[in-house]
Formats: structure tokens, sequence, C-alpha cells
């Protein structure tokens, strides 16, 4: 019905109906003609005009110039005289003394006091001098103006004796008469227009001062200089910056202080792309107080929020601040060490990896030897590949062992086949549970070690690196086990969060370390006690001040640390560090580093480097429970292309590759193995050997015989 209503205004004929025989009938409502609106009123109008006049960017232009020009001159005016006082008095000393008493700075504080001593007895004796300079200066005047006229007279003489005429006597002094009459004329006739355009001149001059100084509200300055970006930062800068920050004590104390707060301020100094400046709170006044109000001090100081830094150092009362250059931060660091340098290699137990750059622009180098590693960060900041460059460095000592789980699986770690015995690749379920297996098989492990190290001492054992990228996954897999435990979870029945924190108890002790990689930390895919067992923490771009707690700790985070802080996006690679690993300035609990970023080719030409150090690395792609191991295939697997390999490094890579089947093996058992198929160790410089040949010759023979067999 609603769909043949027509609307038709009023008019004097009606309207004609018409009706088809198909068509619903349709309803006609008469709607009278709007009535006109009704005039604007004038002064409603003249206050639009007037408003439109004052709020037009022209107005506004204008008047901040005509506020500008006027403060240049009334501010210059202030600033001569503030200067013309301090030539002529001591106050700039006395202002040095008190801030140097405040300070605490006694000895400044008689430097300062010897200087005014001086400084008064000299304007003592200028003084005196002037008592007696009107007589001498009278006599001066006297005998000048008497030789002067000497002089005059007797160049006449001559002048006369010359020309024979006795009236050029006086010719050359009524000529310097004249002279000093007409310089008298000029002097008259300057002399009106001079005091006329005198103060003219003299404002323009204090002018002039007062735009040197832009001795004007910030708003009132123009575009170019209101924006002040990358302008170089002073001492003045500084100061000023921390007056107007909005804290009440703190203004009130700069304005008290004798040098204006120059006492506040340690020597600024060159800091990498930056600068660096210790400030000495005054009483009353916290650091948190600074530290909260960080974007407005980077405003304030003509910066962007991400460069400057806010940290705090062992001095009570004190702030350090770290105040990038202009754009500095968005410029790209070099490429890694571990590209350029084909001739670099890693130890694990005394060498540092090279990782990036801290703000510096100094070499951040870290060494990961005994210590348990967490990265997070949000999604596609550069987890991964901040991980992996500590790993491809890693990869180039012979002696580390990889077991890697990349729950991402999309080939960012492929490269490591060949050089790690393990390597998971997917996100489903099904890689999240080879993974937990994986970390249990760790455990087995470093029991296994722990139980030797009880025996002998002084063994020494080879790195394993446990790696787990994408650990949320892990954490938060709903797959429940056959003994009804959770793969995934947080608490005591959770399979994956338990063999984590037995590693973190005890791993490091035999050098079996731990590294995840996870996005997004929260109570629920990074349980706290899991995350405060890493050694080295660090942190890309998070969203929140409380993830940033969860990703370095509480002390980190009171100490400065906001990786909230950095950009989203703009920031990639970008770490906040907090670990005993990397050399963190004096007072500081975290560090900022810009890590080298390491593209997928240059990171495989680096693992084929770390694989032409290493014997051949037969890479489990897979743990597979229920399949019955193939012993005799697994030690052709270990060997890979190795001529001859020692029975305990044969034995040791059966245990990586199997931990719960090869647990219990030793020499005499691989022994018995060779022994059944024909074959047996045998030594080589005095140390037992298997033979690459010895084991393809006993698979040839069991080939054999079993074909054999099968045929009968």
């Amino acid at each position: 019905m609603s769909d043949n209503v027509v609307h038709l205004h009023k008019t004097t004929e009606p309207p004609v109906e018409s009706a088809t025989v198909d068509t619903p009938p349709t309803v006609l409502t008469i709607v009278p003609d709007a009535p006109p609106a009704p005039p604007v009123p004038l002064w409603v109008r003249s206050g639009r005009a007037v408003k439109r006049a004052v709020t037009h960017e022209r107005t506004r232009s204008a008047g901040r110039a005509a506020v500008r020009h006027g403060l240049y001159t009334f501010n210059g005016g202030r600033i001569v005289a503030r200067r013309t006082w301090d030539g002529r008095t001591g106050s700039r000393y006395e202002r040095m003394i008190r801030a140097a008493e405040a300070a605490g700075n006694l000895e400044a504080a008689e430097e300062w006091e010897e200087r005014l001593q001086r400084f008064r007895a000299a304007r003592h004796h200028r003084r005196m001098d002037l008592l007696h300079s009107p007589v001498d200066a009278a006599k001066g005047v006297a005998v000048g103006a008497g030789m002067s006229v000497g002089v005059l007279v007797a160049l006449g003489i001559v002048m006369a004796l010359n020309s024979g005429q006795a009236g050029d006597v006086i010719t050359p002094l009524s000529a310097t008469i004249d002279f000093i009459a007409l310089l008298i004329r000029i002097v008259q006739v300057v002399w009106g227009p001079l005091i006329s355009i005198g103060p003219f001149l003299a404002l323009l001059a204090l002018w002039a001062v007062g735009r040197k100084q832009h001795a004007a509200p910030q708003w009132a300055l123009p575009a170019n200089v209101r924006s002040g970006e990358g302008e170089p930062i002073t001492p003045s800068i500084v100061v000023k910056a921390l007056r107007d920050l909005g804290v009440p004590a703190l203004a009130r104390a700069i304005k008290e202080m004798g040098d204006a707060g120059a006492s506040m301020l340690g020597p600024i100094t060159i800091a990498g792309c930056g600068v660096e400046v210790d400030v000495t709170l005054p009483s009353g006044v916290s650091t948190n107080e600074v530290q909260s109000k960080r974007r407005k001090l980077a405003e304030n100081l003509t910066r962007h929020e991400h460069e400057v830094f806010i940290t705090i150092p062992q001095a009570a009362r004190t702030v350090r601040l770290w105040i990038a250059d202009s754009g500095a931060l968005d410029e790209p660091i070099g490429p890694s060490p571990l590209v350029t340098d084909e001739t670099l290699t890693a130890n694990y137990k005394t060498g540092r990896a090279p990782w990036g750059q801290d703000l510096r622009g100094d070499a951040a180098e870290l060494s990961v030897y005994q210590r348990h590693l967490l990265v997070t960060g949000l999604s596609n900041q550069g987890k991964t590949a901040a991980l992996r460059a500590l790993a491809l460095w890693l990869a180039l000592d012979r002696s580390v062992q990889f077991w890697i789980a990349d729950l991402k699986g999309i080939g960012d770690w492929a490269m490591f086949d060949g050089i790690a015995q393990v390597l998971i690749e997917g996100p489903s379920d099904e890689h999240v549970i080879q993974a937990t297996e994986m970390v249990e098989d760790a455990v087995e492990e470093m029991n296994r070690r722990i139980e030797e190290r009880r025996q002998d001492p002084a063994v020494v054992f080879e790195p394993l690196i446990v790696l787990v990228d994408e650990a949320q996954l892990a954490f938060m897999c709903p797959v429940v086990g056959e003994d009804k435990r959770p793969y995934g979870g947080s608490k005591a029945t959770s399979r994956y969060f338990m063999a984590v924190r037995k590693l973190h108890n005890q791993g490091r002790a035999v050098d079996v370390l731990m590294w995840q990689g996870t996005q997004d930390p929260t109570d629920q895919n990074l349980p706290k006690v899991v995350r405060e067992g890493a050694h080295t923490r660090a942190s890309l771009v998070l969203g929140t001040e409380s993830q940033a707690r969860m990703a370095l700790g509480d002390k980190a985070v009171d100490g400065g640390a906001a990786p909230n802080l950095l950009r989203q996006g703009l920031d990639k690679g970008t770490l906040v560090v907090a670990s005993d690993g990397i050399t963190i300035p004096t007072g500081q609990s975290s560090i900022t580093v810009r890590t080298h970023f390491i593209d997928d080719d240059p990171a495989a030409e680096i693992a084929e480097r770390a694989k032409a150090l290493r014997n051949g690395v037969a890479t489990l792609h897979a743990i597979d429970r229920d399949e019955e191991r193939d012993a005799l295939a697994d030690v052709a697997a270990v060997i890979g292309d190795t001529a001859r390999l020692r029975t305990d490094e044969v034995l040791k890579r059966l245990h990586a590759l199997d931990t719960a089947v090869y647990r219990e093996w030793n020499n005499g058992r691989l022994k018995r193995l060779l022994e059944e198929h024909g074959e047996e160790p045998k030594k080589s410089h005095g140390v037992m050997v298997v033979r690459r040949d010895d084991v393809a010759r006993a698979l040839a023979n069991r080939d054999t015989d079993g074909s054999a067999s099968a045929s009968q």
C-alpha cells in the first residue's frame, strides 16, 4: 500500500484520477506548499560575517604578525636592558654563585666569588680614574689647542715668506675656522631630522635583537621557525622544554634558579645519531613525572615521540635523555657482518652474535652462552628475522646442535635443513604435537646429560638449541593426548608448558637451551613462569604497557623500556632487549637495538657456509612415535657423507634423532648392531670410528640376505 501513495502539492485544478484493471488503487495525498523560511536577522548575519573575518587564516596570520613584531621590540628592549645591567654590575657572577651553591659545587662557587671580586676591584679603579679625568682632559684640550694654533700660524708665516704677502700669515687659521663653521652648519641641518628618526632607529635596533632571539610566544612565530624541525639541541632548548613540560614544581624551580636551570644539565654529548644528556631534577620532582610526559617533552624539543628516549641512570633524581637527530631513526642500518664477511665464524662460549646497532650507532652484540631466549612482539614486525639472525650466526659453530620447530610453516627456517637434527615446519595441531614431543625429548636429553655429569663432572657436552618459533600456538593448542593430558595450556598438566619449564630450570647447566619466539604476549599464550625463565628477553613493538611488562619484566619497564611506544610498521626489527648478555649502558636495565635484516637468499648462503663446516647432518622432519626404527639405516643416515665418524659422535647423533629409542645406547650396543651384519667399529689413530663404507656394505648384505630369504 505504501508503494502506491503519491504526494501532490496543492494546485488550482484537482488531479485527474485514472485506473487500470491490474493496477491497485493509488492513494492521493494533498501536501500544501512549505511556507517560505523567515529572513535571517541582520545581527545574526553580521555576527557570522565578523566570525568568518576573525577566524580567516589571513586575519590570524596578520594577528600573529602584529603580536610577533610588537613582542620582538618589547622583549628586545628587555634583552638589551638585561645585557647592559649584567655588563655594568656583578649580577651575572651572583647568579652563577647561587647556582653553584644550589648544585653543591663549592669549588665553582668560590671561583665565581673570586671573579666577582676582581670585577668589583676593576670597576672601582675605573670610577676613581673618572674623578681626575675632567681636569686632565681640560689640560689636554688647552695644550692641544695651543699647539694647533701655533702650527697654523707657523704654516702661515712660511706661506707669507714664500708669497711676499703679509696677509697669508692668517690664511691657514681662517681656513680652519671656516671648516669648523661648515661642520656646525651641517650638524644644524641634520640634527632636526636625526632627533625625529632617532627613536625609530632605536626601536628598529631593539626589534632586530628580539627577532634574532625569537623573543615571542611559540604560536606567534613564523611557520618555519615554529616547527623547528631538525633544530640542534642546546642547553637552553633542553631547559625550556623541561620548563614547559607541565610539571608545576619543575617550572617553579627553574624560574627560581639563578642560572635559569643550566645547573640541572650535564654535558650534552654526541651519541650515535643523536645526543645524550643527564638531567638532575630539583627537589620535589620525581623521575616518573618526566617519563610520563615523553610525547610532550619530544614535541618541546621539536622531535617526534619515537626520537626521544628517557631512561633512569643510577644517580638519584636523574633522567637520561637520548635525543635523535631529526629523521635519523628512519634511515636503515647497514647489512649484517654475516652477509658482508664470509670468513666470519662463531663461538658459542666466548663469541657474541652481531645482532644490529644500538641507538648510538655502536654495534650491538649478544652472548648466547647458557642463556635461554625469548623474543616477542606483534605480528609481522621482524620477530622471526631477529631470531633467525642469531641462529645463523650460531650455526657457524660446528659444535652446536639445533632442534627447530617452525609453527608458522612458510619456509622461514628451510635453510636449516642439513644443519638442524630436527626441523618441524607447519601450523597444524599435528605439528604442535610434534613440537611438544621434540621439547620433551630435549628434557630427556637434559636428564641424560645431568646423570652423565654426576658420574663424570669433567664431561663437556655439545650445546643443544631447542627453538620453537610461533610458540603461542603450542601454549594455546586445544588437543588432549591419550593420557588425558593437554598439549597446550599453562597448568601443571600441560605437556608443552611443563617441558619448557623443566628446560628453564636445569637446561643451562648442561647446555640445553630453550629459544622461543611468540606473538602478542598474554597470560594465556605466554605464561608468567615461562617468560620469567628466559635470561635474554627481547621485544619488538607491542600494543600496551602491560604487554611490555609481560615481555621484558617490571624492572626493565620501570627503568624506561617501552616497546609499546615503538611505531608499528615503521620500527620493524627494532628490539628492546633486557639481558646480561649484551652491553647495556651503566644504570640502565635495557637497551634498544635496531637489528640487521638478513633476507632469505643471503640467509641460505650463510646456511651453506655452516653446512660446509659440518660433516653432513641428516635432518629429521617429523617425529614418528609408532614406526619401529631401522637402527642400521639410522646409523647410515647420521654418518651421511662423512668417510668415518667417531663412535661417540654417532651415538650423540642417534640420540638426537630419537631420544626415546636411543636413550640407553652405548658403544657396546652399537658394536653389537654392526657385528650382527658382519661389520664392527675399527680404530683410526687410536680412536674407535664407524666407517661409512662398512655401514653401506652391511646394509647391502642385509638387503641381499633379505631378498634371498624371500626367494627361498
